[in-house]
C-alpha cells in the first residue's frame, strides 16, 4: 500500500540533512569487566552492547551537540547563520540554565537563531522532532535544527552493573525544511505519557524536591536509578502498541515500512518490538553494539548510521519509535526525501 499526502496543512517538513557525532574515547565490555562484577558474554547477551563512547573530563553534551550540528549543516552544505531554531532534546544539559540550544547557537555560530531544549529521556529527539516539523508547518520558519545529545556518563554510577553496562555519549542532528510539492516528508506521530511509570527509570537527586546536599550525594541520588524488568516488559508493549496504531491509523502495515528505526536501548527490546509488529530483522536498523544506549541521540545516529551503510534512501517509508523515562513513548512516520 502506497504512503499517500494528508490534506493537513499547505506546508509539510522533511528531513533533509543528518549528521552524528561521538566522542572518540572508547569503553568496552573488557573495560567494565575491570569495574564492575559482569563479563563480556553476560552484557552481549542481555544487551547487544559491545562497546561505547564516553567523553573526557571537561566535555559537555553542548560540545557533542554542537558538532553533530556542525556534521549536519556540512551534509546541507549550508552556514549556521541561516538556522531559524535550534532545539535540543537532552536529559544532561550542560547546566540547569542557559538552555543547551543557547550554548550551541553560539558555538556554531548561528546567529539569528532562537531555542530551547526539551526533556524527554530516551524519546526526547521524536517529541523534539514533531515540535521542530510544526515550526515549518506553520510557516514560521524555513529551516529547524533539531539535535538530540546526551552524555549519559555523567549521571552513571560505576559501581552499578544494571546502569552502567547500559548507556554511553553521542548526539545525532537532523536539519528541517519545507518539503517540494512532490514531496511527502513527515506524515504523522503518536505520543505519550504515563507519569505512574516515573519511579522505575529516573534520577531522584537535583531538581526542586530533593535539591542537592551532602546527603543527596552520598545517597547517589544523582545517578541514574532503573526498574530494569519493569522497563523492558512496558517498553516493548507501548513501542509496539503507539507503532500499530499509527501504521493502521494511515492504512499502513509493517509490510508497508521499508525501514524500521527504534531507539536503541537493549537488542532484546528491539527484537521483541519488532516481532510483535511483525517487522523482519533486515528492516531494522541496530547499531546498539557500537553506542549503547546514548538517549536522545540514539535515532538520529541510528539515521547516520543507516546512511553511511546505503540501507536509508529516498522515497523509503519510514518508521521510528521510542520509550523512555518518564514514561514516556512515541511513534513516526515519514518519507526519507533525500
Amino acid at each position: 500500500m502506497s504512503l499517500s499526502l494528508k490534506p493537513r496543512n499547505p506546508v509539510r517538513a522533511k528531513i533533509s540533512a543528518v549528521g552524528s557525532f561521538v566522542p572518540p574515547r572508547l569503553l568496552t565490555n573488557a573495560d567494565l569487566e575491570k569495574m564492575v562484577t559482569t563479563n563480556d558474554q553476560w552484557i552481549t547477551e542481555r544487551t547487544g552492547i559491545r562497546e561505547r563512547h564516553i567523553v573526557d573530563q571537561g566535555t559537555a553534551t553542548s560540545d557533542l551537540a554542537a558538532e553533530a550540528a556542525r556534521n549536519c549543516l556540512a551534509h546541507r552544505n549550508i552556514p549556521a547563520d541561516t538556522l531559524d531554531a535550534i532545539l535540543v532534546a537532552t536529559v544532561t544539559p550542560d547546566m540547569f540554565f542557559p538552555a543547551t540550544a543557547c550554548l550551541v547557537q553560539t558555538k556554531i555560530g548561528a546567529a539569528g537563531a532562537w531555542g530551547f531544549d526539551l526533556s524527554a529521556a530516551c524519546s526526547g529527539f521524536i517529541y523534539t522532532l514533531q515540535v521542530g516539523a510544526k515550526l515549518i508547518e506553520s510557516g514560521a520558519h524555513k529551516r529547524v535544527m533539531v539535535i538530540g545529545a546526551d552524555v549519559m556518563s555523567s549521571i552513571l554510577d560505576y559501581t552499578d552493573r544494571s546502569t552502567c553496562i547500559l548507556f554511553g555519549d553521542g548526539a545525532g542532528a537532523v536539519l528541517l525544511e519545507a518539503a517540494e510539492p512532490d514531496e511527502i516528508g513527515l506524515v504523522d506521530f503518536i505520543h505519550e505519557i504515563d507519569g505512574s511509570g516515573a519511579s522505575a527509570l529516573y534520577m531522584p537527586g537535583g531538581g526542586s524536591l530533593h535539591p542537592s546536599t551532602p546527603e543527596t550525594i552520598a545517597a547517589k541520588m544523582h545517578f541514574v536509578h532503573q526498574e530494569g524488568g519493569a522497563v523492558f516488559k512496558v517498553a516493548v508493549r507501548k513501542m509496539a502498541e503507539l507503532s500499530e496504531a499509527l501504521l493502521t491509523r494511515n492504512g499502513l502495515t509493517a509490510a508497508d515500512i521499508d525501514l524500521f528505526i527504534p531507539h536503541q536501548a537493549n537488542k532484546r527490546i528491539i527484537l521483541a518490538t519488532a516481532e510483535r509488529l511483525g517487522m523482519p530483522e533486515e528492516k531494522i536498523v541496530i547499531n546498539i553494539g557500537q553506542y549503547g544506549n546514548t538517549t536522545g541521540g540514539t535515532i538520529p545516529l541510528a539515521m547516520d548510521t543507516a546512511l553511511s551503510e546505503g540501507r536509508l534512501k529516498k522515497g523509503m517509508t519510514i518508521l521510528l519509535a521510542s520509550f523512555g523515562g518518564g514514561y514516556t513513548v512515541g511513534a513516526t512516520l515519514l518519507r526519507w526525501e533525500f
